[in-house]
């Protein structure tokens, strides 16, 4: 990745959108995710860092029946963790040939509640006030079928990828998305090019200025920790310090994020 700076040429992009929310009196709020965490690892301490040097506030995704005492432990000593909840094992259960997917696949809807079930009496119970009851399937995949059993276990959210289709997929159950992650899956699972990233997030504030997407959903950054290379961490290292620096920027936890929503807005 290049030495430019945020003012050269695709992160112009970016400050230019954020001018223009300023310019229209109104603030762009984002959030960031972290997703697959099981155990405290050197990559943990530094997602750590990166969350402090910029005052940005985590909701990391732990996978209930792979959690690790060392990722307690190190959780709970932290006043800037929010934990979420990464489906149960993260182990796929679709046909062959089909995309992974835990949260439906070749299962049936008891099997997918008793898992889920557990792994949020297992979260609630070990980091109690640190989590929120907010489900992130693996792979960002969840079939629709499944939606209405998560209000049952307790859950208020969910999260997934890429701009929502509606607020509230069933009553009770706010989503709320990420809308870039950095990492290139499909090749070396090295960074996809400042550019692509700069572009998935300006794409979003531009929907949400203009009122083509949900201006209501803030823009979400996902993070995978154990995954990432030098060069997504310098990309977020310097996409985290140029949102924060911007006036008509703001940064939500999840705990605000999933503030208990009045009624009449589940018809969003």
């Amino acid at each position: 990745m290049d030495d430019q700076s945020p003012q050269d040429s695709v992160w112009k992009i970016l400050t230019d959108e954020l001018d223009l929310w300023q310019s229209a009196g109104r603030k762009a709020t984002f959030w960031w995710r972290d997703d697959d965490a099981t155990q405290h690892t050197e990559q943990l301490e530094r997602l750590d860092q990166l969350s402090r040097a910029h005052d940005v506030p985590l909701s990391i995704a732990v996978i209930p029946a792979r959690l690790e005492t060392s990722l307690t432990k190190y959780i709970k000593s932290r006043d800037n963790f929010i934990v979420l909840q990464h489906g149960y094992t993260h182990q796929s259960h679709a046909a062959i040939g089909d995309k992974k997917i835990e949260i439906g696949g070749q299962r049936d809807d008891e099997e997918i509640e008793i898992e889920l079930r557990d792994g949020y009496a297992i979260l609630k119970n070990v980091f109690e006030n640190q989590f929120v009851p907010v489900l992130v399937p693996p792979w960002n995949r969840i079939e629709a079928r499944t939606l209405p059993l998560l209000p049952r276990i307790g859950f208020t959210g969910l999260s997934s990828m890429w701009a929502r289709k509606k607020a509230f997929p069933a009553p009770g159950l706010h989503q709320v998305n990420c809308h870039l992650d950095p990492v290139n899956w499909r090749h070396d699972r090295g960074i996809i090019g400042e550019s692509l990233a700069i572009e998935h997030i300006q794409k979003h504030l531009l929907g949400r200025r203009t009122g083509a997407l949900d201006s209501d959903e803030p823009t979400g950054i996902l993070t995978h920790h154990l995954a990432q290379t030098d060069d997504v961490w310098a990309l977020c290292e310097k996409l985290f310090s140029l949102i924060s620096a911007h006036p008509a920027t703001s940064w939500l936890d999840a705990k605000t994020i999933w503030q208990v929503c009045d009624q009449g807005n589940q018809s969003n």
